[in-house]
C-alpha cells in the first residue's frame, strides 16, 4: 500500500497535468505490451501492433526491467507530447541523471553491457537509444495519439469540472475507486509494496495515463526536493472507454463521422461526450474560442449536444440523438472497403 499524507498546503498545490508525456507513455506502452495476460480494453491495440516493432527499437526494449522498477522517461525527457522535443531532452540529459535513472533499472543480463553504456554517458549509445524511443513510438504511440489525446483531455476536463464542485477533496475522493481511497489526509494507494511519503508542502501532481491498467506509480526525485511528485491515475477505466481508441486499420469511426459532420466538428463532438466548456472545446480542437463556439452552435443548431450555463462559463454536452450518432460510428469500427 502506498500512503501519501497530505497537509492544508499541498491539498492547496495540488494540480492535474496533461500528459505524462510521449517519451514516458512510450515505456509504459512496451512494459503493457510485454504483460503475459493483457486486459481487454488493450487487446485490440497489440493484435494491431504485434510485429511492429523493429530492430531499431531495441536499444530501448533492451532497458525494460526483469523485475523492479523501470527507466523513468519522464526524467529523462520530460513530459512534452511531442516525441521530437522528448528527443532533445533526452539527448540533453545530464550525464549524472542518465546514470541513476539507467543504473536502477534491473535488465536482462544479456544486455547489462548495453545498459552499462548508456550509464556511463557514451554518446553513441545515446543516440541509439534516442533513435530507438523513436522507432518505438512510431509502433506502438504514433497512430493512436490523437484519440489518445482527446481521452486524456477528457479525463483531466473531468477532474476540473469535478474540483469546481467540490473542491480538491472531492477530486481525490473520485480518483479510480478500484485503485485509491481518500482518507484525510491520507491518500491510500494499491501499490506492490508498504511505502509512506510526506509531501512537505509540495503538492501533488495528478497525471492521466493512457498505458496503465488498475496500476498506479508514485514519480519524483529523491535527490530534488524541488521536483514536484507525480501520481499516474490510469485513464483507461474500463473495456468501452480503452476499445475506443484503436482503430488499426481501415475506414475508422473518426474518419467515417468525419465525412458525415466534417472532422473539425466530428472531433468537437466527441470532446463534449464528457461534457466541455468553450474554453475546453477550444484547446481540444486547436482552435480559437470563437472559433469552437461557431462549432457547438452548429452542432447544437442538429441537436446533437445542449449549452447549459454553469456560474460564468457555458458547459456543452451531448444529447441522445449525439451520443446515438457516436456510439453507432464507434459500433461501426474499421469498415470494410468495398
Amino acid at each position: 500500500m502506498l500512503r501519501i499524507h497530505f497537509t492544508a498546503e499541498d491539498l492547496a498545490r495540488t494540480r492535474v497535468a496533461a500528459t505524462l508525456g510521449a517519451a514516458a507513455e512510450t515505456y509504459y506502452s512496451l512494459e503493457m505490451l510485454c504483460r503475459p495476460s493483457l486486459p481487454l480494453p488493450f487487446q485490440r491495440w497489440r493484435s494491431s501492433v504485434a510485429g511492429r516493432l523493429s530492430k531499431d527499437a531495441r536499444p530501448l526494449t533492451a532497458l525494460l526491467p526483469v523485475r523492479g522498477p523501470g527507466l523513468d522517461l519522464l526524467a529523462l525527457a520530460g513530459d512534452s507530447p511531442d516525441i521530437g522535443h522528448a528527443v532533445e531532452a533526452l539527448l540533453r540529459a545530464s550525464p549524472t541523471l542518465m546514470r541513476r535513472e539507467v543504473g536502477t533499472v534491473t535488465v536482462d543480463p544479456a544486455h547489462m553491457s548495453w545498459a552499462r553504456a548508456v550509464a556511463d554517458g557514451d554518446n553513441d549509445a545515446r543516440r541509439l537509444l534516442a533513435a530507438g524511443l523513436v522507432s518505438c513510438h512510431q509502433a506502438t504511440v504514433a497512430p493512436y495519439w490523437a484519440a489518445a489525446r482527446t481521452r486524456l483531455d477528457a479525463v483531466r476536463a473531468q477532474y476540473a469540472r469535478t474540483f469546481l464542485d467540490g473542491g480538491v477533496d472531492a477530486l481525490l475522493a473520485s480518483l479510480s475507486p478500484q485503485l485509491m481511497r481518500w482518507r484525510p489526509p491520507v491518500l491510500e494507494v494499491r501499490y506492490p509494496r508498504p511505502v509512506e511519503v510526506h509531501l512537505g508542502g509540495q503538492g501533488l501532481i495528478l497525471v492521466p495515463t493512457l498505458f496503465s491498467w488498475h496500476r498506479s506509480s508514485l514519480l519524483h526525485d529523491p535527490y530534488d526536493d524541488t521536483v514536484v511528485p507525480r501520481l499516474t491515475v490510469p485513464a483507461v477505466t474500463d473495456p468501452a472507454n480503452g476499445t475506443a481508441l484503436w482503430h488499426p486499420g481501415g475506414v475508422t469511426a473518426d474518419e467515417a463521422l468525419g465525412a458525415l459532420l466534417g472532422h473539425t466538428r466530428a472531433a468537437a463532438l466527441r470532446a463534449t461526450a464528457d461534457g466541455c466548456s468553450t474554453t475546453e472545446l477550444a484547446a481540444r480542437l486547436g482552435v480559437s474560442p470563437p472559433a469552437a463556439s461557431q462549432h457547438a452552435k452548429a452542432l447544437r443548431d442538429a441537436r446533437l449536444i445542449t449549452t447549459s450555463r454553469r456560474g460564468g462559463s457555458v458547459l456543452h454536452t451531448t444529447t441522445a440523438l449525439g451520443r446515438e450518432l457516436l456510439d453507432g460510428a464507434q459500433q461501426r469500427g474499421p469498415a470494410a472497403a468495398h
